[in-house]
């Protein structure tokens, strides 16, 4: 359903907080009392009094039963129920793909977040947010930073000891960790500790965790720019080392949004540390070898980039996803084929990159730039490693990197 196929009257969008129907402002509780319809979870409907409009749970799961369900009831006054602010990883978000938000009339609340600042004292702007519901914890991790401050929306009243784990295993043990529950209700709650000394038992499943970040200093540094130290990914050794892989990220020259095919995953470097990079990246990962697939998954995971998606051989392998903003060929570069499917499947505008460390592979990089154009660039890396009791420099391979981008159909 689009919202050229809406023909109803604007669907209402209440965002209604802990502090239930008393909170609402005259507008929304108008709109609410003059609905034929009301859906909302349990909890939500419960906050609502009795009226002339049908009363209607989420069935479970929901999304895909949404707009089947919106299309039953289309000829009726609809409103649904929502936390706080709607569209603030809200069902009003959902709502706007759904129908287009020319077919909403949205009456927000505080966001949750907002409450959390406003007790905190946090400045709301300056505060990233990570929603862990229906989805993996792990992807807390690439927003740890020393001195950072972060909230995480919480699947349920099991998430603040979950996260305490997460941050004790991942060098944030020193942490404050604040659970924040029933904001603005009359049962609202604030419990606070450190991560290494959480012991508090599970609350109100209404709940958000503040992190008051500290890093230990002795624990490896893992920001979002791209150079990962190697011994953060595990595997047969199959990767691309950091300072490659440093070079090759900016290269590919993410931004927030866009999807990578990284050909030839090995360990998944290439596309966890594009991932890394913001929230909002998206990647495909195809690889040939089931125990390096295994692998790849592992550590996108234990990464806090765990919506990667990994595939077999390529192009063996289905190719359904969109067309990629940008494609690392880091593999199978001398397997017939596996380029000309790469540059057929990337957008026009999109950048293509690939490394070669053999003479053979580096013959058809020079055969491809020869045709297409791109830029050439061939690096080598040494490290400082003991020689007995002094030091010398180890060269690592040489690579030769091409960088390419597909012309538009007007140029």
């Amino acid at each position: 359903m689009t919202s050229a196929a809406w023909s109803g009257v604007p669907i209402r969008v209440v965002g209604i907080g802990a502090d239930g129907w008393g909170g609402l402002g005259e507008r929304a509780k108008a709109a609410v009392e003059d609905s034929e319809v009301v859906f909302g979870s349990p909890r939500q409907l419960a906050l609502v009094p009795d009226g002339k409009f049908e009363r209607i749970p989420w069935p479970t799961p929901l999304l895909p039963a949404l707009p089947e369900l919106l299309a039953h009831h289309s000829g009726r006054r609809l409103t649904v129920l929502a936390s706080g602010d709607p569209m603030f990883y809200g069902i009003g978000a959902t709502l706007a793909r759904i129908v287009g938000p020319g077919a909403l009339d949205v009456y927000p609340q505080p966001s949750s977040a907002s409450l959390a600042c406003a007790r905190l004292g946090w400045p709301l702007a300056e505060t990233p947010v990570v929603s862990v519901v229906a989805r993996p914890l792990t992807t807390v991790l690439p927003e740890l930073a020393d001195r950072r401050r972060i909230l995480v929306l919480s699947e349920n009243e099991s998430t603040p000891a979950a996260l305490a784990k997460l941050l004790r295993d991942n060098g944030f043990g020193a942490s404050t960790l604040t659970v924040l529950e029933q904001l603005g209700g009359e049962n609202e709650c604030l419990r606070t500790g450190t991560a290494d000394g959480w012991q508090q038992p599970p609350g109100d499943p209404l709940n958000l965790c503040a992190v008051d970040c500290v890093a230990d200093p002795h624990h490896p540094r893992r920001t979002r720019m791209p150079g990962l130290r190697d011994d953060s990914f595990t595997g047969d050794g199959q990767l691309t080392k950091a300072e490659v892989r440093a070079l090759t990220v900016s290269a590919l020259a993410p931004a927030p949004g866009e999807l990578l095919w990284d050909v030839g995953g090995g360990s998944g470097t290439i596309a966890i540390e594009w991932c890394r990079t913001h929230p909002a990246c998206r990647a495909v990962t195809y690889e040939r070898l089931p125990a390096r697939r295994d692998q790849i998954a592992t550590n996108a995971h234990a990464l806090g980039v765990p919506g990667i998606a990994v595939r077999g051989a390529f192009p063996d392998t289905r190719t359904d996803s969109p067309a990629p903003d940008a494609i690392f060929l880091g593999g199978g570069l001398t397997q017939d084929g596996v380029f000309d499917a790469c540059w057929q499947r990337l957008r026009p505008g999109g950048r293509l990159v690939a490394n070669a460390v053999t003479a053979e592979s580096e013959t058809l990089l020079l055969a491809w730039c020869a045709r297409h154009g791109g830029t050439l660039r061939k690096f080598q890396i040494y490290r400082g490693e003991p020689l007995g009791g002094f030091t010398a420099w180890r060269p690592q391979l040489p690579v030769a990197q091409w960088i390419v981008v597909k012309p538009r159909a007007n140029s």
